[in-house]
């Protein structure tokens, strides 16, 4: 039996994240997941918030890179707000909550929120100029689930695996697109080896198939551990996912408030389906960069998740904007 599952992308709180869904496990992103029962059928709603902003923006990027749906909690307005906003601009997060919660003796102006709403490309996100009911807020979340489209090739990006005694090796990811079920062989990139899929497990339950939104683990065999890694992808090996760019030429459509020009030889990350791969820009024709990169991309042949653009080194506003109409170079 399949539960449609909407992962939320929450920068904020611990205690707000626990009025809406229980913890779950914790890595360099914590989970917390609600599971209710609406006319017989199961929905589960999974907050994933990424620790250590602004410090590192690789957590950020990796919940944007699965999420279809956020909440921010706004403390105070200032520039780690407002990277935070562009990105979910960038990731196309066009479901949303925005929370003013002020630090006590403080005071956030909601126009000036709003305006920073607008201007990141968040129009449509409701802004709460206090703190909403949570029965509230997660009925409006769940209200937007929609079942991802089972016919398109699978698509699983991991971020862990490890062995586990009598089970054997796991892989654990969120299923971007299509279906597995028991049994599939399955294709692991950008190690080109195949494994069989022996068991499926979402939400520590044994089930027989896996759809778009679960975090899935899998367990495979006749599979070396070495092929697996974070950032590594599953598909089956007739679906024709992805495309493998060992260097691209794309249109950047630059992010709000970046004043940044990127230029030839300058080092930039690309964030997508729990990729994080350094390119050095090796040419700029025009609007167009070209990036050779240090490591394989791998890239959706649908249209998928948005290709954020990343330099490390670029202050107060990391998001560089979107590799638009990208192809292999």
């Amino acid at each position: 039996m399949t539960m449609p599952v909407l992962n939320v992308a929450f920068v904020g709180s611990e205690e707000l994240a626990r009025t809406l869904a229980k913890k779950g496990d914790v890595r360099d992103i914590e989970s917390y997941v609600h599971k209710e029962v609406i006319d017989g059928q199961t929905r589960i709603l999974s907050l994933l918030r990424p620790l250590r902003h602004p410090e590192r923006i690789r957590p950020l990027l990796s919940v944007l890179n699965v999420a279809k749906a956020g909440i921010v909690e706004i403390a105070k307005v200032d520039a780690a707000l407002g990277e935070v906003l562009v990105a979910f601009g960038a990731a196309e997060i066009s479901i949303g909550h925005a929370i003013i919660s002020s630090e006590e003796g403080g005071w956030v102006d909601p126009e000036q929120v709003r305006v920073i709403l607008d201007q990141a490309g968040l129009a449509d996100w409701t802004l709460h100029e206090r703190m909403p009911d949570g029965h509230a807020l997660r009925d409006s979340l769940i209200s937007t689930l929609s079942p991802g489209d089972e016919t398109e090739p699978l698509v699983i990006p991991i971020d862990q695996h490890f062995n586990v005694k009598g089970v054997g090796l796991v892989a654990i990811g969120y299923v971007q697109a299509g279906t597995v079920s028991k049994h599939d062989e399955i294709h692991v990139l950008p190690a080109q080896e195949n494994g069989i899929a022996r068991s499926l497990q979402v939400m520590d339950d044994d089930v027989e198939r896996s759809i778009a939104g679960d975090r899935v683990g899998v367990a495979l065999r006749n599979l070396r551990e070495d092929a697996l890694h974070r950032g590594c992808i599953l598909t089956h090996l007739e679906g024709g996912a992805l495309t493998r760019h060992n260097i691209s030429k794309f249109t950047l459509l630059r992010a709000p408030f970046q004043k940044r020009e990127l230029k030839e030889g300058d080092i930039v990350h690309a964030a997508v389906d729990l990729q994080f791969q350094v390119g050095r820009i090796i040419q700029i024709e025009g609007a167009a960069c070209v990036v050779e990169w240090e490591q394989a991309l791998w890239i959706q042949n649908r249209d998928a998740a948005p290709v954020i653009i990343a330099q490390l080194d670029a202050g107060n506003m990391r998001i560089m904007g979107v590799a638009d109409s990208i192809v292999p170079a």
